[in-house]
């Protein structure tokens, strides 16, 4: 019986809700740990769980010191799956409707400074296959702000250099259109150069590893920590942070929220306005301009 709730919870998540392959494994093992807690009660039938059970069980999450993004997202899996039962008839009701998670502090996110972003680009030099290939990927991702399975299932057909744009498929295969600067497209016409060296016949990949196959999430995450200690660039940084720079520099020149939203893909605006907090340096300046005795 378990088996089949998450198959059949698997199956909703992926052709009905169109969810992303990492979010609908992230559901599923939320779920089963669900499962787990439930048979170890010996609740043998899922759909006669009711609130106050839930209540216990996210008590139970939080003895184990989660973290409370690790518990909201736990809580949001649950109220998806009595959603769930309840849209297909097979519970009479909605029961974990007013079901909340914990409330969380808004996070500034981390970026790189404009300086630490040109340090980093520079930092790669060669004309071989690899270090145009590394350009290419790293401009792109701070050209577009795109997340980064985003960039790795990009195929070449998706690019249209004169246009200088990019055709971008997002969460729930929505898809969208970014430009592309002058910097990404000089990056990208020499590792398309280079890539006719690897390419495999029926490979339709953008970005390819050295066995001429689709380039990993993993990879990339490995090079850019390798330019980061090239660059001297203490900070922690992953290709999300790229997303973040793309974002805030964005906003700190001027740009306006719902066309930064159009950029990023985000499907609400409050997902965005994250993004709209005021740097040290961008106060100082302000500050400067603004104050009769500064």
């Amino acid at each position: 019986m378990e088996v089949n709730w998450i198959k059949k919870f698997t199956q909703y998540l992926k052709e009905e809700k169109n969810l992303s392959l990492n979010t609908v494994k992230s559901y599923n093992s939320d779920i089963k740990g669900f499962f787990l807690y439930s048979k170890s009660r010996d609740v043998k039938d899922i759909r006669k769980i009711d609130y106050h059970f839930i209540r216990e069980y996210l008590y139970f999450l939080k003895e184990q010191r989660l973290k409370k993004s690790t518990l909201t997202r736990k809580v949001a899996v649950l109220r998806s799956f009595s959603r769930y039962l309840y849209l297909k008839r097979y519970t009479p009701c909605f029961s974990l409707a007013a079901l909340r998670g914990p409330k969380l502090g808004k996070k500034i996110p981390s970026f790189l400074e404009e300086e630490e972003i040109e340090k980093l680009l520079s930092s790669i030099k060669g004309n071989d296959f690899f270090h145009c290939r590394d350009k290419a990927i790293l401009e792109v991702l701070y050209a577009t702000g795109m997340r980064v399975n985003e960039l790795t299932g990009l195929n070449i057909d998706e690019v249209d250099l004169e246009e200088k744009a990019v055709k971008v498929k997002g969460k729930g295969n929505k898809e969208r259109m970014i430009p592309l600067g002058s910097y990404a497209i000089k990056a990208l016409n020499l590792y398309l150069e280079k890539r006719k060296e690897k390419k495999k016949s029926k490979i339709k990949a953008l970005f390819l590893n050295r066995f001429g196959e689709r380039l990993s999430d993993r990879a990339v995450r490995k090079k850019l920590n390798k330019y980061l200690d090239s660059a001297n660039i203490s900070k922690s940084a992953s290709p999300h942070t790229l997303r973040h720079s793309f974002a805030t520099h964005l906003l700190n020149r001027g740009a306006d929220l719902r066309s930064v939203q159009e950029l990023l893909g985000h499907e609400r605006l409050s997902t965005t306005q994250i993004y709209t907090h005021i740097t040290p340096k961008r106060l100082k300046e302000v500050y400067q301009k603004t104050h009769p005795r500064a």
